[in-house]
């Protein structure tokens, strides 16, 4: 059973959004403002669609949280969709009048779009509107996502341990990625309307989102997730599910479109030498997260064994272009039975930079479920003190 554990419940164009967060420790200090910053960092990037400009998400606290603390009880999140208002007798819970009708509610969804999960969802449940499926495999199910991962994010910050992220591909365009990165990787990111940071490339990549949007077309792309301060040891080597990094693929593939994870150098590991590969071991006194020595390269990207070594943890993620085109594939009518164009619902160009947030938000909520699996603790005190005297321990051995 995880130690930290989250679930998230809600529809597209649904009242709200929420999220149950268990497992986090008591006195962990947490305001709305924490989460709200992510929330809107889940909004940011050029590119995005109408939604963004409807939505300005914001936390309510329904349980858990009480005087700024977490009580060590589950914590309930809601995020409402201000765009309900608009779709209330689309998507109404209750029967309605029109249900028994041949033209049924509003807004059905039969031309199914190829990419999506409409067609599979409907066969799979037996539904004859795919608005059945799409409502809940839409990426604005990620929101509540990214709120569960702000709460993991304050946790891990409580112990030292930072994580961002960067765009570094677009639409055929490679960023060049600095030999060091920001300290607040974060702010820099943010600051750039893609959150890359290669200024020259991203300004290629802004003319291909343009030319996709006049073109009805979408793009892809990768984004890298850095995690700095993360102790040596996380993780486990001795059953396949404990191994860290088949923990954090599983999660950051969960996220829609994303279609790929690569640890550290990743699939280029594979066309190289093990000279080439692997990172030599030096002595670093006084660096206890890493047991006092240091990998002279990084390549494995702070993952050996299954577990972190205590280097930065670096994940590239990619996300294919999303589903919806304005220029619609074929496909057929599962009504009808004929061929037809794919439905068009309102869409993002393209959600990389967004991506890039909510792959923070699943790797922090791993993380730190593999916090609390290695240092335990009801209180947040107590946790800190059990991952200091691990520290102290580890220090001593090649000290």
């Amino acid at each position: 059973m995880p130690h930290l554990r989250f679930s998230t419940a809600g529809e597209s164009h649904g009242p709200a959004l929420v999220a149950l967060v268990e497992g986090v420790p008591a006195g962990l200090p947490l305001l709305a403002a924490h989460i709200d910053q992510e929330l809107a960092r889940r909004q940011q990037g050029y590119g995005r669609g109408r939604r963004m400009v409807i939505e300005t998400d914001h936390v309510e606290f329904l349980a858990g949280v009480r005087a700024g603390e977490t009580l060590g009880s589950p914590i309930a999140l809601l995020v409402r969709n201000k765009d309900w208002a608009n779709w209330e007798a689309i998507m109404d819970p209750a029967p309605r009048p029109e249900d028994d009708t041949p033209e049924g509610r509003k807004r059905q969804v039969t031309r199914v779009r190829p990419g999506h999960a409409d067609l599979t969802g409907l066969l799979k449940f037996d539904r004859d509107d795919a608005r059945d499926i799409l409502e809940r495999a839409s990426a604005r199910e990620t929101t509540a996502r990214v709120a569960a991962g702000a709460v993991a994010r304050q946790l891990l910050a409580a112990l030292g341990v930072r994580i961002g992220s960067h765009l570094v591909h677009l639409g055929g365009v490679d960023a060049a990625v600095p030999a060091e990165l920001p300290v607040d990787l974060n702010a820099a990111a943010d600051a750039s309307p893609l959150r890359c940071l290669d200024t020259i490339a991203e300004q290629e990549m802004i003319a291909r989102i343009d030319a996709a949007k006049k073109d009805g077309n979408t793009l892809g792309g990768i984004c890298e997730v850095v995690v700095t301060g993360l102790p040596v040891g996380l993780g486990a080597h001795v059953s396949w599910d404990r191994k860290l990094d088949g923990r954090l693929a599983a999660a950051i593939c969960s996220i829609p479109a994303v279609k790929g994870v690569e640890m550290g150098m990743g699939f280029e590991a594979a066309r190289r030498t093990g000279a080439e590969v692997h990172d030599e071991i030096v002595p670093a006194p006084g660096n206890p997260r890493t047991g006092n020595v240091r990998r002279v390269t990084n390549r494995a990207g702070g993952l050996e064994g299954g577990m972190t070594t205590g280097e930065p943890l670096v994940l590239r993620v990619a996300m294919k272009p999303i589903s919806t085109l304005m220029r619609p594939l074929q496909t057929v009518d599962v009504k009808s039975g004929e061929t037809a164009a794919a439905a068009a619902e309102h869409s993002d160009v393209t959600a990389v930079p967004a991506m890039g947030v909510i792959a923070e938000a699943m790797a922090a909520l791993v993380l730190a479920d593999a916090v609390l699996e290695k240092f335990g603790g009801d209180s947040l005190g107590e946790l800190q003190r059990n991952h200091a005297s691990y520290l102290q321990r580890v220090a001593e051995r090649l000290g």
